[in-house]
């Protein structure tokens, strides 16, 4: 069914790498849950209120919330896909995850308010009436809710969408807390136990639940999330193919949302080789990878000192110093400036953003260390972050 309507409603779905193909994933995905949730509400509120079940109703409300989830999506999407203009250059993207972070309050603010009702209900219980379309309707929910999981999981990790994948892990919520309530109708049937609260502060302790998560999925690339390991080793593989590449480092990649992906990186080559064969290979390099990867990537080019027996030799033993120290990624940029007195040893060295160790304790155990080979040695220090997760 999901394959039917995708191939059905989305021209070129195979392409989901273009932005305008994900706007089309993302509004019938949106239109779907819409109509869907708006027939599982009615149903289950109306019931609710035939039976006198605060769990029902309590889960009629969310499935409410979640079709103002999917109508947010649906606005979200079309306001993501907006092009960049003089104020935001690089596009409106980051709407699908303010979109996520709107549903998420709003699903948080409906579970305080629905646990509410339902402590009441635990302190001042009311018999339910059993009724065989309460369960048959709660059946085919928990079934809807099945599907629309797995609907918006899969299409969001086929076009790499946080707030899709987010909503498929909500309509699962839905299915645990559908399920809970359909056991306290049974559960009081068969031994006469008043459930119905109790299993309501449940359904809506799982809807905020579902709401925190949903917070943490969708502020993480807002607040400057790493970079999907894979999309770095893509661009390391592909750079370091080149024949005449002799390294890379200092790669960022910044997300200004799905679809709008910036990333810049140097790329070492041999500074006594030929200066316009290396230009038009970094030009390659930026078009090619630009293009097939979908993303915007800058290149900058690093000349290295290939010949003079020093800087070898210091790349070995500066190789065998830093490698002890824990959190400390690698170095680049080494270059020897020789003077009559002395020599200025001057490098960048890289650490991971977890390491423990003081940029000042690194610089004099490195100083001491490469003053034990030649006390001539000055050293000149640069530290960068390394903002990927490769060790590059």
């Amino acid at each position: 069914m999901r394959k039917f309507l995708i191939k059905t409603f989305i021209k070129d779905y195979e392409n989901v790498k273009d932005p305008n193909v994900r706007e089309k994933y993302g509004k019938l995905a949106g239109v779907v849950g819409i109509l869907t949730n708006l027939i599982l509400c009615v149903a289950k509120i109306t019931i609710g209120l035939a039976v006198n079940s605060i769990a029902v109703i309590a889960d009629g409300i969310n499935n409410l919330a979640d079709t103002s989830s999917s109508l947010i999506t649906l606005v979200g999407f079309k306001l993501a896909s907006k092009p960049g203009d003089l104020e935001h250059p690089y596009g409106h993207a980051r709407f699908e995850y303010l979109t996520g972070l709107a549903i998420s309050m709003i699903i948080i603010v409906l579970g305080v308010k629905l646990l509410t009702t339902s402590f009441q209900k635990v302190l001042d219980p009311e018999p339910l009436q059993f009724s065989l379309i309460t369960i048959l309707i709660l059946v085919l929910a928990i079934g809807v809710k099945v599907w629309q999981a797995v609907f918006n999981i899969r299409t969001g990790e086929e076009i790499q969408s946080s707030a899709l994948k987010a909503t498929g892990m909500d309509s699962r919520n839905d299915v645990i807390s559908t399920s809970a309530v359909l056991l306290s109708i049974i559960a009081g049937k068969l031994t006469g136990l008043q459930l119905d609260g109790y299993m309501g502060c449940l359904v809506a302790l799982f809807i905020m639940y579902s709401g925190i998560q949903l917070i943490r999925e969708t502020s993480s690339p807002l607040l400057g999330k790493a970079p999907d390991p894979e999309l770095v080793r893509e661009i390391e593989k592909r750079i370091c193919a080149q024949q005449k590449v002799l390294g890379i480092h200092d790669l960022v990649v910044h997300d200004y949302g799905p679809g709008r992906i910036f990333a810049s990186v140097h790329v070492e080559v041999d500074a006594y080789g030929d200066l316009i064969e290396s230009h038009d290979m970094i030009d390659n390099i930026e078009r090619t990878i630009s293009e097939d990867l979908k993303i915007h990537l800058v290149v900058h080019m690093d000349p290295l000192e290939t010949r003079d027996p020093l800087t070898i030799d210091l790349n070995k033993k500066l190789s065998n110093i830093l490698s002890s120290l824990d959190g400390v990624v690698g170095f680049h940029d080494l270059r020897v400036v020789a003077g009559y007195t002395h020599s200025n040893i001057i490098f960048d060295i890289v650490i991971s953003p977890d390491c423990r160790l003081k940029e000042c304790s690194i610089s004099s155990y490195v100083e001491e260390q490469l003053q034990l080979l030649d006390k001539t040695y000055y050293v000149v220090i640069n530290f960068d972050k390394s903002y990927v997760q490769n060790n590059i």
